[in-house]
């Protein structure tokens, strides 16, 4: 055993910079995983921040100074956060209370297609499974209209700081688009100064990992405004909800996109029945969704190294179980930066140390 985990050692940690780059890592982690919720809008500033220097860096290679393209850019951002804040999130938190007013018919309407099912086929199902099933839904139905209720009081605090968040926020975006290399500059003082390995893995890192986020970003712009489109045209009802369900759920492939299918099947069910008016709306969606992997996908990741499916389920599994929500959010950008280190980390063979 001792045998192993020296080679091991000698393998990977044979390299100074790399024991270093470890450690830093660990306590890279450690850190987050003590101080994440309390530093949350300095960390969301971070990756907004990193996701807006690629537009800076684009308008300055096109001649355009770097303070103008930073105030643009990041006037940009405050339109879009101003946007979203004020018009996109009422009407969707209306369209959310909505929904929750309609449970109580949409309930009805499901129990009178559940109840049909054991008749047409009863060696697959039977009644007790349905009502069982049916029990199941609306007892979780009751508790997030009840949620919703004793949102409003139960949630002020939360709201202030939610409040306070998006003050700060976007000081911390725009310090930190202005101040980059100042920042930046800070932190590598810090560290060796011979360092080839960490800047090596800074560059993929950087590269692939600015490259996905980036194109995720725009990914969601893009399905989800389409998305909407298409709805309010065929005239699907919460199609602010759905839509912008459909965008977030891109950022986590094959599994988003199968969730989401299912409130938006339902809703249009419930809207339109067995209908041409459903079967064109999950056509729609259908398309979107098809348009959206071989087309849109390939089109904006094209210099990323794309993950297995079997490394996203496991990712979004794993940092989902440790962050919540925001592990699943974050888990593919998560494990493509880890694929790019794992790459780049220096591997000293046995020959090679002959």
């Amino acid at each position: 055993m001792i045998r192993i985990l020296r080679g091991l050692a000698h393998k990977y940690f044979s390299d100074e910079e790399a024991v270093i780059l470890f450690l830093l890592i660990l306590a890279g982690v450690v850190f987050v995983i003590l101080f994440g919720s309390m530093l949350a809008p300095a960390i969301a500033a971070v990756i907004v921040a990193f996701i807006l220097q690629g537009l800076v860096t684009k308008l300055n290679r096109l001649g355009v100074p770097e303070i103008v393209s930073i105030i643009g850019v990041f006037l940009i951002f405050l339109g879009v956060l101003i946007g979203f804040l004020f018009g996109l999130l009422p009407l969707i938190w209306s369209q959310v209370t909505s929904l929750a007013g309609e449970a109580p018919r949409i309930f009805r309407e499901m129990q009178s297609y559940l109840e049909v099912l054991p008749e047409q086929y009863p060696t697959l199902i039977s009644m007790e499974g349905v009502n069982a099933i049916y029990n199941q839904v609306t007892t979780e139905a009751g508790r997030m209209t009840q949620w919703l209720v004793s949102f409003s009081l139960e949630s002020i605090p939360d709201l202030v700081a939610l409040l306070i968040y998006m003050v700060l926020l976007p000081i911390l975006v725009f310090f930190f688009l202005k101040d980059r290399r100042i920042l930046l500059g800070a932190i590598s003082r810090m560290l060796p100064s011979q360092r080839p390995m960490m800047l090596r893995i800074w560059h993929e890192v950087n590269l692939q990992c600015a490259n996905y986020v980036r194109g995720k970003a725009v990914e969601i712009l893009i399905v989800g405004g389409v998305t909407y489109v298409s709805f309010k045209l065929l005239g699907m009802p919460y199609a602010a909800l759905l839509s912008l369900m459909v965008g977030l759920s891109v950022v986590i492939p094959y599994i988003g996109a199968a969730v989401v299918t299912i409130p938006v099947g339902m809703i249009a069910l419930f809207a339109f029945g067995w209908g041409s008016e459903f079967i064109w709306v999950m056509v729609v969606y259908g398309v979107i969704q098809a348009l959206d992997g071989n087309v849109l996908v390939p089109l904006l990741f094209s210099e990323v190294n794309n993950l297995h499916p079997v490394a996203i389920i496991i990712a979004v599994l794993f940092f989902g179980g440790i962050w919540g929500l925001w592990g699943v959010f974050f888990a593919i950008p998560l494990a493509t930066m880890l694929k790019a280190i794992f790459s780049a980390w220096p591997v000293k063979d046995k020959q090679t140390s002959t």
